[in-house]
Parts: structure tokens; C-alpha cells; sequence
């Protein structure tokens, strides 16, 4: 189910909403029998023409209108397309579940330009496909248009079942899937795309590269000139598509702004070493997009992976592992997908804990569960200033171990910045002493400013983190002037970014 985005479920009843005659396969190893298929869905901007959207359904065995079963939804990654071997799914056929894989817009065999998760294209393609199975003989049925849902996928196939269920919501007043196990998403794309409007180059460039054919042209051209420039394209620039525009829609946080929320179980995998969707971008989902009823029936999963690129500055040791799928369910997250499943649409006990609450794993691969990943305590650190526009992260302590953190910390002082332009990024590090700490779990944070700066009060995130620091280290707050994760983008003039009588607040667990 994690993926490092480098590149990136009877014939009677199918009649009549698909493209062509679907096709069968003789029933799998697992006694699954898989048929692929195409429904039409909504015509490309200012055109006519249905778009083709392709799939591959796999029923489990011994499943029929005697025995219905519940269906689970899957998607690809970005650059990816469908899974069409029931061998993959073995885990869930094999638990009677029905799976469906398909091709999003612009991918695979389906037709059309990707929208990158637009309610009025990607959602609409959705609910075409929940139209499908919801006259499916063998699928259980809560109601007319109803079928018993849940979605699996990560990244591009997490943000599927985001707008999917919230197109639902505004369509028919509720999400239509019952439960969600979305991995590796985002909450807002403009967000975590370019935060403080500072572009992260290297991911929109392998992004842009790998949606060469699937993408419009006009965002072609914008992403394209986002990661050579630095400068996210909103509209100012003649020629360059505005992308806050094109992204506006695409993503939990604008549906949350509508009004619209979740009340359904999710169980969220989030990569904490992340460096495109990070782990703030889940928090947010799980505070946010969820209401508190739903909260209270979900599950929050972070571990070490997810889209994850070298990092040579800041240097940052690699580090994968998942204690807390372990933890919860004795194995990886797809046991523990299955676990939940079982739970919340077969409604079968199966002796799973772990609601309510989140559980991070920290960069030593323990896991760390909480409540909440606020910041609790705050920690006056003094002066913290970047070096000039070249050199080593510069560290300054924040506390001494033994202390354990998980979630969301920021730096807050009074601001000093001469010149224009002036960017500098930040994060958490562990070590002996200021020139050995190491960033925690590889991610940074820019600020931003475009006009001098002299004595303004900022609070600046930082990255969520979760690390456990031993007795004769200590936590320091790194300051440095660029970052590879936005390459070739630090600060445009010469000048440090300073903080006077700066304080650090951390999410500190068991105080």
C-alpha cells in the first residue's frame, strides 16, 4: 500500500451502464472471478463527449444475491493506472470483500485529462462507479443507490476517496462509502504544494514529469514553471494558468469549507518522513474533515515512509518502519486495513483498539499514541538566526533529554529580516550539540518574507514530528537558508533571518 512516488472489483446487471460488453477472466487462485469493464462519465471541459472511465471488479467466492458481500474501492498513484490481478487483492477476496480497481481521468485505459481530484470530474467519475456496483447483484446494499463501501489506495488513490464521498455528501447528502482507509493524502494541495508559497521544486518537477500525458497543457506549462523559478504560479504572470484556481476545489480542506464533513470511520496512514504530503497534511484531515462522532470510530496511523527523496541538505539519516500497524494489528497496515474492515462493514468484532486516538511512530520506530497533537509546553530558546545564505544548518537547544514529542510544533519571536525576499526553513533536529543534531524525520518548513522585516512578532510552524530523545541529547530548533527539498530557492538577497526572544511550543507527551 505505500509507495514512493517517484515516476507514482454478473454481466446481467452490468448492462447498460457500461461503455462496452464487459470482459470475464476464469476465476482466480483465490476462487475470485474478475471482470473488466468501462462506464461513461462526464465530458471534458467545453466539450461533449463522454469520457470513458475503465475498471477491473473481482468477485470473491461463493459470493451471490444469496450471500451478498461488501465492496471495496482501490485506485492508483499519480503515473500509476489499475490493478488487474486478483492476486492482489488476496487478502481482502479471501475475507469476503468485492474489490473494484480502476483508472482515474487521464490515466490507464480511461479517457479524458487528469484534474487532479475535481469534484466536478474525478468526483462525478466516482459516483458513476458507485452507480455501477450499486445494481450488482452480490454487492450488500444499505439502500436504493446504496451499496456497503469502503476505499483503499494511497497518495492520488487516497485523494479519490476524498472527493469521492464529499461529492456524495453535496449530491445526495451523505458520503455513500461507509468507511475510508486513505494513505499518504493531502488536505490542501496549494498547501502542502508550495507552503509560504515557496514551490517545492523537486516534487513538482517529477510530478509535472510523470503527468507529461495526463495532464492539460496550460497546467503543464504552469507546474513546469513553478519548479524552475521557485515561484508558485498564481495568475500573475502572463500565460501561466493560475493554479490556486486550479487547485481550489481539489482537496478535503475547500469541501470543509462548504460546510461539509465526514461521519463515516476512517483509518488514516500517514507518512511522517513524507516530504510532499507530510504528516500535518493527515492532522488536519483527522481534526478537520472529520466530525467528532467520526473521530471517536477512527483510527490515525503515522509511520516512517511515504513519498520519501534523498536529502543531502539538511542531511538527514533514512528511516522506514511502521511499529504502530504492528502495534494495533500484529502486521503491516494492510492487516490492519483488513481489521478495520472487518469491523466497520461486516460489523465482526475482531478485538481491534486504537480508536480515537493517534499513533505516530517516532524517528526510532517505537509508536507513540495521543490524544491530541497540539502544543502543549513552551520552551524560550533566545535568539535562533540563519546564516547569511550558505552554509550548515545553524541548531539551537530547545530542551534536553529525556523528553518524548508527537505532532505539530512552532517557533514564535519577534522577526528581524533586512532586504527583499528573504526565505529561510526550519525544523527539528537530535544531537549532542548544535553541530551534530540531525533533522528529525527529513522535513522542513519555509518562511517566507518579500519586504524587509524589523521587529514583527511570527509564529512559524514546523514540522510534525514525533521523536523520543534520550537522557544526554537534546532537541534543537534548526535555522538554515535553503533546503534541496526546494532547490535552487533560498533567500534571493544576502541577509540572515533573525528571531529575537524566540520560543519554541511542542506537543511534549506524558507532561
Amino acid at each position: 500500500m505505500r509507495t514512493k512516488l517517484v515516476a507514482a472489483l454478473g454481466a446481467a446487471s452490468l448492462a447498460g451502464a457500461a461503455l462496452a460488453a464487459p470482459t470475464f477472466a476464469a476465476p482466480a487462485g483465490n476462487g475470485a472471478t474478475t471482470t473488466n469493464g468501462c462506464v461513461t462519465s462526464v465530458p471534458e471541459q467545453d466539450t461533449t463527449t463522454p469520457v470513458k472511465i475503465c475498471y477491473s471488479l473481482f468477485k470473491p467466492a461463493g459470493a451471490d444475491a444469496g450471500h451478498r458481500v461488501p465492496l471495496i474501492f482501490h485506485s492508483h498513484g499519480w503515473g500509476g493506472s489499475r490493478t488487474t490481478t486478483a492476486s492482489s487483492f488476496d487478502k481482502f477476496l479471501k475475507a469476503g470483500f468485492g474489490v473494484l480497481s480502476f483508472d482515474q481521468r487521464g490515466w490507464g485505459e480511461s479517457g479524458g485529462k487528469a484534474r487532479v481530484e475535481n469534484p466536478d470530474y474525478e468526483g462525478r467519475d466516482v459516483e458513476k462507479l458507485v452507480a455501477l456496483v450499486s445494481k450488482l447483484s452480490w454487492v450488500q446494499q444499505d439502500g436504493p443507490g446504496d451499496p456497503r463501501l469502503g476505499a483503499i489506495g494511497g497518495s492520488y488513490g487516497g485523494g479519490y476517496q476524498f472527493v469521492g464521498a464529499f461529492r456524495e455528501i453535496r449530491d445526495k447528502g451523505k458520503p455513500v462509502f461507509d468507511a475510508l482507509a486513505p494513505e499518504i493524502t493531502w488536505w490542501d494541495l496549494k498547501q502542502t504544494l508550495a507552503p509560504a508559497d515557496v514551490a517545492r521544486g523537486e516534487w513538482i518537477s517529477l510530478l509535472t514529469a510523470a503527468g507529461a500525458q495526463a495532464l492539460p497543457t496550460d497546467v503543464l506549462t504552469a507546474t513546469a514553471y513553478g519548479a524552475a523559478t521557485g515561484l508558485w504560479p498564481d495568475g500573475t504572470v502572463p500565460g501561466i494558468a493560475n493554479m490556486n484556481q486550479f487547485f481550489e476545489k481539489n482537496g478535503p480542506a475547500w469541501n470543509v469549507k462548504q460546510g461539509r464533513v465526514l461521519d463515516i470511520p476512517v483509518l488514516f496512514g500517514q507518512g511522517i518522513t513524507d516530504t510532499l504530503f507530510p504528516l500535518y497534511q493527515g492532522l488536519q484531515n483527522w481534526t478537520k474533515a472529520l466530525t467528532p462522532h467520526a473521530r471517536a470510530n477512527s483510527i490515525f496511523v503515522g509511520y516512517n515512509g511515504g513519498h520519501v527523496l534523498p536529502n543531502a541538505f539538511p542531511y538527514t539519516p533514512a528511516v522506514s518502519g511502521d511499529p504502530c500497524s504492528k502495534q494495533l494489528a500484529g502486521g503491516d497496515f494492510s492487516d490492519l486495513t483488513l481489521r478495520f474492515f472487518t469491523e466497520k462493514l461486516k460489523h465482526h468484532r475482531t478485538g481491534l483498539g486504537g480508536y480515537g486516538r493517534l499513533h505516530l511512530a517516532t524517528a526510532s520506530n517505537t509508536c507513540t499514541t495521543v490524544t491530541s497533537a497540539q502544543a502543549n509546553k513552551a520552551f524560550k530558546v533566545g535568539t535562533v538566526a540563519t546564516s547569511e545564505t550558505a552554509g550548515v544548518p545553524v541548531g539551537f537547544k530547545v530542551a534536553d533529554g529525556p523528553i518524548r514529542i508527537a505532532g505539530t510544533p512552532y517557533l514564535e519571536g519577534t522577526m528581524f529580516a533586512a532586504g527583499v525576499n528573504n526565505r529561510a526553513f526550519y525544523g527539528l533536529g537530535v544531537g549532542l550539540t548544535p553541530a551534530d543534531a540531525q533533522l528529525v524525520q527529513g522535513n522542513v518548513l519555509p518562511v517566507n518574507e518579500l519586504l524587509p522585516v524589523a521587529g514583527e512578532k511570527r509564529s512559524i510552524e514546523l514540522p510534525s514530528v514525533a521523536v523520543n530523545v534520550p537522557k544526554g541529547q537534546s532537541l534543537f530548533v534548526l535555522a538554515m537558508p535553503f533546503s534541496d527539498a526546494f532547490p535552487g530557492f533560498g533567500s534571493r538577497t544576502p541577509g540572515a533571518i533573525v528571531l529575537q526572544d524566540a520560543v519554541v511550543r511542542l506537543p511534549v507527551v506524558g507532561n
